[in-house]
Formats: structure tokens, C-alpha cells, sequence
């Protein structure tokens, strides 16, 4: 997902370079989106990852 991120933030850049404000402004947006999904997705893995390990680990 964090791949399909930076793909959109890529094509914000060139979109913007060009003057296509418009689909710049639409694929920031989805990078954004996409970006803080990937983030949420990291932080729920790393508590649960956390949680689990400490139950597995502990006799």
C-alpha cells in the first residue's frame, strides 16, 4: 500500500510540473490517503505484534 503511495505522490509531482493542478491536487490527496491507511495498518501490527509476543514468551 505504501507503494501505491509513493506511485501517486510521483505522479502529484509530475502532474504539478506539467500544470495540471487539478490532477495534482487529486492524486496528493490519494497519496495522503494512502499513506496514513499504511501507517494505521504499521502501528496496529507493531501493538499487536507487542501484545502477542509477551503472552507467547511469558510462562
Amino acid at each position: 500500500m505504501l507503494k501505491w503511495a509513493l506511485v501517486f505522490f510521483a505522479v502529484s509531482l509530475i502532474a504539478g510540473l506539467f500544470g495540471f493542478t487539478g490532477i495534482a491536487a487529486g492524486a496528493a490527496a490519494v497519496a495522503k490517503v494512502l499513506f496514513f491507511i499504511a501507517l494505521a495498518l504499521f502501528v496496529l501490527c507493531l501493538v499487536l505484534g507487542l501484545t502477542v509476543y509477551n503472552k507467547v514468551t511469558k510462562p
